[in-house]
């Protein structure tokens, strides 16, 4: 039986649930992931060499545009950058990944416009897709809001699937493999039970560890911490086209959770999802100075927010931390978007 045949059969026996067979899923789902994990990362014996895609990362983050096909992910793309004119492309058999760069108040973006994802990502389809993906700070998924929102699920479904959790953290759950140890919570444990957690750990065959779980989990969460190859990936949807649809209807998707309405053919708010993006991205500009000079706001130095003086220091330079003598604000002090910092020592 090969692995398709074999996620097909677990997947059937997953949907059989009841309340006596509540603790064989914990079995059943490690199964599956297991799986589909040897569905997107098979062995480099039986793989081509030169297969696939790859596009160096550039910027200060990379942004993934992903969505079914003619939804206007290409148009986004060149209306917000200068793709179109430098043609940029890396192909391979069927697979085009175009990245493009955006400017936003200094800081440099990249948009990797990736292929468009069909239904069966998750049946080892587009490997290439979904590894360039894995590699995004933030997932802008594109629809058309003059179709059904069931897309809108396939993809979240899809992306699920292949071990990419959009809009989620990760479980608040320390796992050690040990001679000996135990399982530990400080929380109680409502979606899960020790004997679904132990049936679990032996389907990975690990039966001697220290589990620490301090948040209310589920099986499906548990198994992420255990395989520990989860992306979690902030999103946005933004439906595009709503010049074809009613004003009642635009005012009702833009209320939605992660969501961004727009036009691309009339660029219609996309000034304002490029806001959302930068936001979402959770990324602050620091501004550098010599004393006595205005700071310079064409280059700033991008750091995620909860960034402390220390980290801008090795923003500069590696050694600029090590030099450090004192200053108004210590190296712990946390900087904000916009920040201007001064020192004698910064070469600019």
């Amino acid at each position: 039986m090969g692995v398709l045949e074999k996620i097909k059969e677990i997947e059937g026996k997953c949907s059989q649930k009841n309340k006596a067979t509540e603790y064989h899923l914990g079995l059943l789902k490690a199964k599956l992931a297991k799986y589909r994990q040897q569905l997107l990362e098979p062995s480099s014996k039986g793989g081509k060499s030169g297969e696939g895609f790859d596009v160096q990362k550039s910027g200060d983050a990379r942004v993934a545009l992903i969505g079914f096909p003619s939804v206007g992910k290409s148009t986004f793309l060149s209306k917000m950058t200068n793709t179109m004119s430098e043609a940029a492309a890396y192909e391979f058999t069927t697979l085009t990944a175009i990245p493009g760069v955006l400017e936003y108040h200094g800081a440099r973006l990249q948009l990797l416009d990736l292929p468009g994802i069909v239904e069966g990502a998750s049946q080892g389809k587009g490997r290439q897709v979904v590894a360039a993906a894995k590699t995004a700070d933030l997932v802008v998924i594109m629809l058309d809001a003059t179709k059904s929102l069931e897309q809108k699920q396939l993809l979240e479904n899809e992306l699920d699937a292949v071990g990419i959790r959009l809009n989620k953290t990760k479980p608040d759950v320390v796992f050690k493999k040990k001679a000996a140890g135990g399982i530990n919570a400080t929380v109680k444990l409502t979606k899960i039970d020790e004997k679904t957690i132990r049936t679990v750990l032996a389907g990975y065959k690990i039966h001697n560890c220290d589990v620490m779980i301090r948040e209310d989990i589920t099986v499906d969460e548990l198994i992420d911490v255990l395989l520990g190859n989860r992306k979690y990936i902030p999103c946005l949807f933004a439906l595009n086209k709503i010049d074809g649809i009613s004003l009642e209807e635009v005012d009702q998707l833009a209320r939605q959770p992660h969501t961004v309405v727009i036009s691309c053919e009339l660029s219609l708010n996309l000034d304002y999802l490029i806001d959302r993006v930068w936001e979402d991205l959770g990324l602050v500009k620091v501004y550098t100075k010599k004393r006595g000079q205005h700071p310079d706001l064409t280059d700033p130095i991008c750091l995620r927010k909860g960034s402390t003086i220390e980290d801008v220091c090795h923003g500069i330079h590696r050694s600029l931390a090590d030099k450090f003598r004192y200053a108004l604000v210590g190296l712990t002090h946390l900087v904000q978007d916009e920040d201007v910092v001064s020192s004698k020592l910064l070469p600019i």
